[in-house]
C-alpha cells in the first residue's frame, strides 16, 4: 500500500502546463546538407522545386495508343520502343502504337497506355482486348507534387518518410533548428560510473547513462559533466557550467528531503523553481525551474522514476524547445487488465505491463510484476505503461484499464 500524503502536489497536467506555457522554440536555425538531416526538425516549409513526376510516363509495361486509332480487332504496328530513361523520339506514324515500359516518357500524342496483359502480339501488330478510356495508365506531369506546392511545414522531424521525398525532389541541402545542448549530471556520493569495480555501499549511475541514450535519441547534443558529489561547491560549479554552456540542464538525483539533497538549495541561490511535487507514481521529486540562461529538469534519483520523468515530462518540453510542432506521446489505449494490479488512491500510477490483441482483436494486458521504483527491468520487459487514475485503488483481473504504448525512447 502508497501510504504517502498527496497534499501540495500538483498533478502531471498541471505540470505540463505550467513547463510549455513558460518555454518557446528555440529561434536558431542552420543549413545543413541532406544526408545530414536525419532526425533534425524543419527549421521553414519545404517547397518543391519541380514537378512529380516531371513528366507524363506510363504507369505499365504496356502500348501507348491514339484512341481514333483503335478499330475493332485491327491490329496495330509497333512503330518503335520507349523505356526509362530511353523515350520514343522519332516520329509516331499514323495507325500504329508504341512499346512502353513503367516510367518511360510517354511520346508525344499519347492517350492512353494499354498494358500489356490485354495485348495479342502477332506478326501483323498488336490486338487489344480493353475498353480503353483518355489517359489510361498514364502518369502526368505534376501528378503527385506540383512545382511550387508545400511539401514539408516546419517542425517536422526528419526520417525515412522524410528525407527520400526530398531527395526526389533533388532538393540537397535544407534549413532546420539548430540541436538543442543539455548539459547532464548526476548527483550523490554513492554512484560510480558505468565500467569502475563498486566499492561498499556504491551502485552504478544508470540514470545518467539512460538519460543519454533518450537525449541522443532526440537528436540531442549532449554536455556530459558526469557525477558531481554531494558537496555544495562542487554542485555549484557544475550548475554554473551547465548554464553557460545549454538551453537544458537535467540532473538526476539530490531532488529529495534528505540532508545532502542540495539540487533544490542550488536552485533556489542560482535561479527559480516552478514545482517540485508531483501526483504521479514513481516520480514524485520532479524539479522544474529556470537558470540564468538554460531551463532546469531535476530527476528523481531512483532510476524507474528518471525515467518516467523524463519520458512524461522532459520529452515533451525537449520537442517544444527543439520546434518539433507535430510530436506526440502515442494515443492512449483500452485494454482489459488480465492480472490484479496493486495500487492505492492518491496519485496517477505509470506501471510498466504488456500489452497484446487476443483471438478476437481486443487488447488486454499483464503487469511486468514488481514495480518497484528500482527496478529498471520492467522496462526492458514491458511495451507499454498502463495508466491508473489518480483517484482508481487496485484493480482485479478482467477490469478495464488504460494503457500508453512505449515511443521510440522505450520500444523494444
Amino acid at each position: 500500500m502508497d501510504h504517502c500524503p498527496t497534499s501540495g502536489l500538483i498533478s502531471l497536467e498541471q505540470a505540463l502546463d505550467t513547463m510549455l506555457g513558460q518555454v518557446v522554440p528555440l529561434d536558431e536555425t542552420e543549413s545543413i546538407a541532406l544526408n545530414d538531416a536525419c532526425g533534425r526538425i524543419t527549421a521553414t516549409p519545404v517547397i518543391s522545386p519541380i514537378d512529380v513526376p516531371p513528366f507524363a510516363n506510363s504507369a505499365m509495361d504496356g502500348y501507348a495508343v491514339r484512341i481514333s486509332e483503335l478499330n475493332a480487332n485491327a491490329p496495330l504496328p509497333i512503330a518503335g520502343k520507349a523505356f526509362a530513361g530511353a523515350p520514343f523520339n522519332d516520329a509516331w506514324p499514323a495507325n500504329s502504337c508504341i512499346r512502353i515500359m513503367t516510367g518511360a516518357p510517354v511520346p508525344a500524342g499519347t492517350e492512353a497506355v494499354i498494358m500489356q496483359e490485354q495485348a495479342e502480339v502477332s506478326e501483323a501488330g498488336v490486338r487489344f482486348n480493353a475498353v480503353v478510356h483518355a489517359g489510361q495508365n498514364v502518369r502526368l506531369a505534376g501528378e503527385d507534387i506540383q512545382q511550387g506546392a508545400g511539401v514539408l511545414p516546419a517542425g517536422v522531424r526528419l526520417g525515412a518518410a522524410q528525407l527520400p521525398l526530398l531527395a526526389s525532389l533533388g532538393i540537397s541541402e535544407l534549413r532546420v533548428m539548430r540541436k538543442l545542448k543539455v548539459a547532464l549530471f548526476s548527483t550523490g556520493d554513492e554512484l560510480q560510473p558505468v565500467g569502475q569495480p563498486l566499492q561498499d555501499g556504491q551502485i552504478y549511475d544508470t540514470n545518467r547513462f539512460a538519460v543519454r541514450l533518450m537525449l541522443e535519441q532526440m537528436g540531442c547534443e549532449v554536455i556530459d559533466l558526469g557525477i558531481i558529489r554531494d558537496d555544495r561547491a562542487a554542485l555549484r560549479a557544475a550548475f554554473e557550467q551547465a548554464d553557460r554552456r545549454a538551453d537544458l540542464v537535467i540532473s538526476s538525483g539530490g531532488v529529495s528531503v534528505g540532508e545532502a539533497d542540495y539540487t533544490k538549495q542550488m536552485l533556489d541561490e542560482l535561479g527559480e523553481v516552478g514545482f517540485w511535487k508531483l501526483a504521479i507514481k514513481p516520480g514524485k521529486p520532479f524539479a522544474f525551474g529556470k537558470l540564468q540562461h538554460a531551463w532546469f529538469c531535476g530527476l528523481p534519483g531512483n532510476p524507474v522514476s528518471a525515467a518516467l520523468t523524463f519520458y512524461q515530462l522532459v520529452q515533451p518540453l525537449l520537442a517544444k524547445l527543439a520546434g518539433h510542432s507535430e510530436w506526440r506521446l502515442p494515443p492512449r489505449l483500452r485494454a482489459r487488465a488480465l492480472t490484479p494490479l496493486k495500487k492505492a488512491p492518491g496519485r496517477l500510477d505509470f506501471q510498466r505491463g504488456v500489452f497484446a490483441s487476443n483471438a478476437l482483436g481486443e487488447l488486454e494486458v499483464s503487469t511486468t510484476g514488481h514495480q518497484g521504483s528500482h527496478v529498471f527491468s520492467s522496462f526492458s520487459q514491458g511495451n507499454c505503461f498502463i495508466v491508473l487514475e489518480r483517484d482508481r485503488g487496485a484493480v482485479a483481473a478482467g477490469e478495464m484499464v488504460e494503457i500508453e504504448p512505449f515511443n521510440m525512447l522505450l520500444r523494444n
